[in-house]
């Protein structure tokens, strides 16, 4: 049987004063090894790409966690270097494939920047520096050259009873991992907060009256995502959606 594919959002970088256009292993993985799909990797290419005709030729799309930040215009801050690193090339790319996705109803995936750029495209804000906020935990990635340890289980996670995620789960908690530094101020109309951080924090969404699967998470499932149950949970049900759409 022929894989469906899944279009993967890429990073625009400089390395060596060369551009490049950046997906992390771990989401393609994730992909093929656990949803059994066929990731493409789509470039931050905005004024390249009919959106609407390159979402015919997809079943699904993730949309990746990323070093950048969501441009602060975007959600209605004052640029400011303290909000550094941006990759405006993305933030062009993925807003444009939000609103037509949802629109056709492809399902989607998104994954930590992707879930801020979900909240942000519906109206919603962020937090440009979450750790600075009072009362809020310090959600960045643990200073350290193990991936394991960077990737490894921080905090727990609520579920909504009787929510989407909660089915996926089969449970109102599960334990999941932290590397992010914006998060969700004001969540948008559009959304429904299905799970928060012990701080309140919101970090599990789905959108409201999506057409298809439109799940948003603010960790990141797709690190070794066959070895931990609710990623494994979290990738089938993408997959199943795809599948559907194919």
């Amino acid at each position: 049987m022929k894989r469906p594919l899944v279009g993967v959002t890429a990073d625009y970088r400089t390395y060596s004063n060369a551009p490049y256009h950046v997906v992390g292993d771990k989401y393609l993985r994730a992909v093929w090894e656990v949803s059994g799909c066929t990731p493409i990797i789509i470039p931050a290419m905005a004024e390249s790409q009919e959106t609407a005709e390159l979402l015919d030729s997809l079943d699904g799309l993730l949309f990746t966690g990323s070093p950048s930040n969501v441009h602060p215009t975007r959600y209605g801050h004052t640029p400011s270097e303290h909000y550094e690193p941006h990759d405006e090339a993305r933030d062009a790319m993925t807003f444009q494939l939000i609103e037509t996705a949802l629109d056709k109803g492809v399902p989607s995936l998104f994954i930590c920047r992707g879930f801020q750029e979900l909240n942000a495209a519906l109206g919603g804000t962020l937090f440009p520096k979450l750790h600075e906020v009072e009362g809020r935990l310090d959600h960045r990635q643990p200073k350290d050259d193990d991936p394991d340890v960077r990737y490894g289980l921080r905090h727990a996670m609520n579920f909504a009873p009787g929510g989407i995620f909660a089915g996926i789960a089969g449970a109102t908690e599960i334990q999941v991992n932290s590397l992010h530094g914006q998060g969700i101020d004001q969540p948008a109309p559009g959304i429904e907060v299905e799970g928060l951080a012990p701080d309140g924090t919101p970090e599990a969404v789905s959108v409201k009256g999506a057409k298809r699967f439109a799940l948003g998470v603010q960790w990141h499932p797709e690190y070794k995502a066959a070895e931990n149950d609710f990623s494994n949970r979290l990738f089938r049900a993408f997959s199943e959606a795809v599948r559907g759409k194919a």
